[in-house]
């Protein structure tokens, strides 16, 4: 006979959370101590753990971490996020050591293009620029003329002379930019699946729910989501709408670790999924307990071979010179 000692059950989610949060606290004094032995930073997308933000240094959208991977005097940069985010700090700070603390955290939209078939879509389009979703490889940025974010996508493909544009990967965010330029917009055909999953029934129905929420959705989405919102913003464009806004009420069509920090920023204000399976898996990967065993042992580190950076890097500065 095999005997079970049971406690009360609400006893024992107190004992837990008391358990759990001690180890956070000494997990994340274990973390600052070794920020400064290492002169290390820590960078967090917007869509990681609460906890992991919490932890950062920077927290941001794409865009807004590049440039702080490139401004801040660190020897290491720890960056929480998926792949090609460490992969761009390591292409625009080649001195600086870059650390992915999961290298299995991939996203699946940079997974959707590659060199070979982006060099073929050139030679059908060769009168078109390429711009870039930073969502994007080493190997497919070194093949276009220009980076760009969900922030700044539209500054970017007005800021060309071009009238055609080759739009890689995220055909989403493509038919958006064409809305607010005269130029001809090739999509590829990519999306990210976190936001393409969210549906028009979606958002009319968290409308129904809630119809005094500002509707406010990332422009990763389907076209019909965008013409139910608002605003559609990158994630740093909702923390600064958010800020401004009259509204007390918010319905959020992103990545739902979006939540955190607008939470975080506006205690007086009320914010709703739009859907309540929008979560990327992958930007969940990073715990605190993985993000110190990553430092400690200085792994996963993110290099890019020489020829492939000089030539990533250019789209990169490009993209970063127009902001």
């Amino acid at each position: 006979m095999v005997t079970v000692n049971t406690v009360n059950g609400n006893n024992y989610n107190i004992l837990l959370a008391h358990i759990v949060c001690e180890n956070m606290e000494l997990i994340a004094e274990q973390i600052k101590e070794l920020k400064e032995e290492l002169n290390a930073i820590i960078l967090a997308h917007n869509y990681q753990r609460c906890e992991i933000q919490e932890m950062a240094d920077f927290v941001g959208d794409s865009l807004g971490l590049s440039q702080q991977a490139v401004e801040q005097d660190a020897d290491v940069i720890v960056f929480c996020g998926v792949d090609f985010m460490a992969e761009s700090a390591a292409i625009l700070s080649p001195e600086k050591t870059v650390l992915l603390p999961v290298k299995e955290a991939h996203c699946a939209m940079s997974e959707m293009a590659d060199a070979q078939s982006l060099r073929e879509a050139k030679a059908k389009h060769p009168d078109a620029a390429v711009v870039c979703y930073v969502n994007s490889s080493a190997a497919v940025k070194a093949e276009s003329d220009i980076c760009c974010t969900s922030s700044n996508a539209v500054k970017v493909v007005n800021s060309l002379d071009a009238d055609e544009i080759l739009f890689v990967p995220d055909m989403n965010l493509g038919k958006y930019v064409s809305r607010f330029t005269d130029k001809k917009v090739i999509t590829w055909d990519g999306y990210c699946p976190v936001h393409h999953q969210i549906a028009a029934e979606d958002i009319l129905l968290a409308k129904y729910e809630h119809p005094n929420a500002e509707v406010l959705v990332h422009p990763e989405c389907r076209a019909e989501v965008i013409d139910l919102a608002d605003a559609a913003l990158s994630t740093s464009g909702m923390l600064k709408y958010v800020k401004k806004s009259p509204s007390n009420e918010f319905i959020i069509g992103t990545e739902n670790g979006m939540l955190c920090g607008l939470k975080a920023n506006n205690p007086g204000k009320q914010f709703y999924f739009a859907s309540p399976f929008a979560v990327c898996v992958n930007m969940k990967m990073i715990t605190p307990t993985i993000l110190l065993e990553s430092m400690k042992q200085m792994k996963h580190v993110v290099m890019v071979h020489e020829d492939l950076r000089e030539k990533a890097k250019l789209a990169l500065d490009r993209m970063l010179a127009v902001v």
